[in-house]
């Protein structure tokens, strides 16, 4: 994957301006889909105008001032995606990566105090010693038990990633749409249909005053009675 890509032709996500230059820094491969994920760089620049240059950027970086999910990140292309939390301490500032409606990602500002990471369960693998890994939606791991199962969500402090909250993929709690015509939505778990061929499970979610059916990969529950992270506040355009 090069280091550039047209602005033209950059994913449906990434919320940007596309004729201000030809070229823009693309993504390494990384933690997330290219597809829901875009450079730090770009973050720095495009979206939160902390600087107003690549090369600034680069600096910036270079000197450690960037967290994404507690860890200092440094390289410009490192992809940062959906439920990431961007974090500059030297502007006390911190921010959470989600979507809007319209399928692009947004940087809502956060208080420091909320700085805890939700991710869902995709999988999960048996290590040696039968210890139980968990397998996240961040491509990060845990170490769980068989009390979690694949669909669930966690709550993870930051950096030690340490789970501080099971939430389970069942019906009766909050879910977050990440894809499809309802991107963006939050509802209430209705029902799942599980499919007995190869297409997918469907899940029927309530809320806002309507009723849908989405596939069950589109769902990342979120809480019970009310969501465990914050979803409205200020949005950095």
């Amino acid at each position: 994957m090069g280091r550039h890509q047209k602005r033209i032709s950059v994913p449906k996500s990434w919320q940007i301006s596309k004729k201000s230059n030809k070229w823009i820094t693309s993504t390494r491969p990384g933690p997330h889909n290219k597809q829901l994920s875009i450079p730090l760089g770009v973050v720095l620049r495009d979206m939160l105008h902390v600087v107003d240059t690549r090369t600034e950027a680069k600096r910036v970086l270079s000197e450690g001032n960037v967290f994404v999910d507690g860890i200092v990140r440094k390289d410009l292309r490192f992809p940062v995606g959906l439920l990431d939390v961007v974090s500059i301490p030297r502007m006390e500032q911190s921010y959470r990566v989600l979507l809007n409606r319209k399928g692009r990602l947004e940087l809502h500002k956060i208080e420091n105090t909320e700085t805890n990471k939700l991710c869902r369960i995709n999988g999960k693998t048996v290590l040696k010693g039968g210890k139980v890994q968990l397998n996240l939606n961040d491509g990060s791991n845990v170490i769980g038990s068989n009390d979690f199962k694949a669909k669930d969500s966690v709550i993870l402090s930051l950096p030690d990633k340490k789970v501080l909250k099971h939430i389970k993929y069942e019906v009766g709690n909050l879910a977050l749409i990440i894809g499809g015509k309802h991107t963006g939505k939050v509802g209430t778990i209705k029902a799942i249909n599980t499919v007995h061929s190869s297409n997918p499970n469907t899940v029927q979610i309530a809320g806002e005053g309507e009723e849908f059916h989405t596939i069950e990969d589109y769902v990342i529950v979120i809480g019970a009675d009310t969501p465990e992270i914050k979803l409205e506040g200020e949005v950095i355009e």
